[in-house]
């Protein structure tokens, strides 16, 4: 796995192993930040269930100011304090070892964007699209999840498609 674009472009990055993993391709995640642009420079960014803390890395490499990246499993939490040190990426990345949901719940930190990607097949991109209707946690809210997963979303959300996989894109009142 690599970083795409920006101050660490091409520097390779650790990803976490096992079966049950599923890193977001380099194809889908060049497009996620293409269809971001600039909204990402100077932007406070959180990368929700960060796995291997790809995504959060990125938009820190792309110019976001803070980025912070919670993971509550512990393998992928050491690999992403791995990135982010072999980066010297510690100035803008804050690491948090948490569940996403306990996090947005205590969390009175104002985000401009957030990143997931939740396992597939576990109900999590419908508990955080719903909690995210309910209590906006960031300006926007940028989702991957399977196409056929169904999401309960309001009508001004934008969904990409990529294969199997899709983004959607939500946007607080």
């Amino acid at each position: 796995m690599r970083i795409i674009a920006g101050l660490w472009k091409g520097h390779g990055i650790k990803s976490v192993k096992g079966r049950r993993v599923r890193p977001t391709t380099d194809r889908v995640r060049e497009s996620w930040f293409s269809a971001l642009g600039d909204a990402v420079i100077d932007a406070r960014v959180v990368d929700l269930f960060a796995g291997s803390g790809a995504l959060g890395i990125e938009a820190a490499s792309r110019g976001a100011s803070s980025v912070t990246l919670v993971e509550k499993a512990r393998a992928p939490a050491g690999v992403i304090r791995s990135n982010i040190e072999r980066l010297g990426a510690d100035d803008v990345c804050h690491l948090v070892v948490d569940d996403v949901f306990r996090f947005l719940r205590q969390s009175t930190e104002p985000f401009d964007l957030a990143l997931a990607d939740p396992p597939y097949a576990s109900g999590e991109a419908r508990r955080l699209v719903e909690l995210y209707l309910h209590e906006p946690f960031a300006n926007e809210l940028w989702l991957e999840h399977p196409v056929r997963e169904e999401l309960a979303l309001p009508e001004d959300a934008r969904t990409r498609r990529y294969g199997d996989t899709a983004l959607t894109t939500l946007w607080s009142p």
